[in-house]
């Protein structure tokens, strides 16, 4: 399956609690969707959010943030895991 990369900016920075409960929201609606959530990373005072999903397309990536909690990303590139 393809693995994405997606970036989140959110103004004014956030938090690492509030990344991690967007994540479970995720986790909760991937499955509907063919989806993987499988990592996040966080630069909480960038409001820098950046998620590593397997998804059949993009737009099933895109859709599983917008259900389960409307945070979607402004950037999402198909990428290749390194070893």
């Amino acid at each position: 399956m393809p693995l994405f990369m997606d970036i989140h900016t959110i103004e004014g920075g956030v938090s690492v609690d509030d990344v991690l409960e967007a994540h479970r929201k995720d986790l909760e609606v991937q499955g509907q969707h063919g989806v993987n959530y499988r990592s996040y990373w966080v630069d909480p005072s960038a409001g820098k959010i950046f998620c590593l999903v397997e998804a059949p397309n993009a737009d099933a990536a895109h859709t599983v943030h917008r259900e389960a909690h409307g945070l979607v990303a402004e950037e999402i590139y198909e990428v290749t895991e390194g070893e």
